[in-house]
């Protein structure tokens, strides 16, 4: 389950890339923008703030569910649905990007989605 916390070697990721601001793409439709990335306990991931899409919420996605990023365009394409996004454990609140147990829950259920296959551009 290690490899949910850090990005695929294909994603495009480059070590110090600022994403904050980026908008953020799932299979099936855009779920908002990188409102921030942290790393916690060896755990990287984004903090997503969905706009209106989530009744104003943000989301945790663990950086191992990136599929690609696209520095001229401001995307980054996530590996898996809207509706599995919105289907992960609930973020509330900032502490919870510090709390280990919430983080394992986040990167437990990401891990146990379905693989995707992975698409040329």
């Amino acid at each position: 389950m290690e490899t949910i916390w850090s990005y695929p070697a294909d994603s495009g990721h480059v070590e110090g890339q600022d994403l904050t601001g980026c908008t953020v793409v799932a299979d099936d439709g855009t779920i908002g923008h990188v409102d921030r990335q942290a790393e916690h306990f060896g755990m990287e991931h984004l903090v997503v703030d969905t706009g209106v899409w989530v009744f104003g919420r943000s989301v945790l996605v663990p950086v191992g569910v990136v599929r690609g990023i696209d520095p001229e365009a401001r995307t980054v394409t996530l590996a898996c649905s809207r509706a599995e996004v919105k289907a992960a454990p609930r973020f509330r609140t900032d502490s919870e990007t510090m709390d280990r147990a919430y983080l394992a829950s986040v990167g437990d259920y990401y891990h146990r989605l379905p693989p995707r296959e992975t698409t040329a551009t």
